[in-house]
């Protein structure tokens, strides 16, 4: 290679890292720590998509149990914080860590469980009455035991029934909702979901939706920044364009108009 041909390849590469640098420069995203509900049932593939087109913002999900995604909050790893279950979200603001927790969505949870219904809770309306129907049968129930938004709403309901669920017949899994719902399958056993990843769940087997429509089966999700003044580097911008426009008309249309099989899976529910 000639001296005069070195020459001209470095002044390509050097104008071409000229251009390519500001491209990068502008790239904007954030990350957001979430259950895995919002993941498995296949909501954040359809917004995210959308929110990028419309704002350049990428938006990288870290997916665990609600209890996890506020440690990863509270450790100031994520920017956003887009949980389900109310009163921890409540005490990571009072905590400090957000200064306002703002509501987006709900859907229900429901109870699963095997066509055959050994504990016979099918078409009951209480879920407390339902679990204690399941305990006094001995019938075999996965938790995800994982601190979840829901094992957190689980252990609820058992408390509620009363019971403190121990025996060869409670299964704790320690996983998310995809796989304690394969687990369940494998094992014809009971289980509580959110009805959003129930929905998008392929491996069903003989399992089917038992109990639902208690009101106490409510899911409430809700979204968060991160408090930047405790971590400085939160991408303050960037998160807060992202909880905006979830709980914009706009957003709160694009989160309707998801649906499997033509059933729509959250429902907006932001306030102003």
């Amino acid at each position: 290679m000639t001296f005069t041909t070195c020459r001209l390849l470095a002044i390509t590469i050097a104008v071409c890292n000229l251009l390519i640098t500001p491209a990068l420069a502008q790239e904007k995203s954030i990350v957001v720590s979430s259950t895995t509900s919002t993941e498995q049932s296949g909501l954040f593939g359809f917004i995210l998509p959308i929110f990028k087109m419309k704002t350049g913002i990428d938006v990288k999900v870290v997916a665990v149990g609600t209890g996890q995604a506020l440690d990863i909050g509270r450790r100031g790893d994520a920017d956003v914080v887009f949980v389900h279950d109310k009163p921890a979200e409540e005490i990571f603001v009072q905590e400090g860590y957000s200064t306002k927790r703002n509501e987006v969505m709900y859907n229900d949870f429901v109870l699963i469980g095997p066509k055959s219904d050994p504990a016979k809770v099918g078409g009951g309306k209480d879920i407390q009455v339902a679990l204690q129907k399941i305990s006094a049968a001995q019938a075999p129930f996965v938790s995800r035991g994982d601190k979840s938004g829901t094992h957190a709403a689980e252990l609820r309901y058992w408390k509620g029934a009363s019971i403190t669920p121990t025996g060869s017949w409670y299964k704790e899994t320690g996983s998310g909702m995809g796989p304690a719902l394969n687990t369940a399958s494998a094992m014809n056993a009971y289980i509580l979901a959110d009805r959003g990843t129930w929905l998008s769940f392929k491996n069903r087997g003989d399992l089917v939706i038992l109990v639902q429509g208690d009101p106490k089966l409510f899911n409430q999700y809700g979204v968060m920044l991160v408090n930047p003044a405790k971590f400085p580097h939160v991408k303050k911008a960037e998160g807060q364009a992202f909880i905006d426009w979830l709980i914009s008309k706009n957003g709160q249309d694009v989160i309707a108009s998801y649906q499997i099989g033509g059933e729509q899976l959250f429902f907006p529910n932001a306030k102003k």
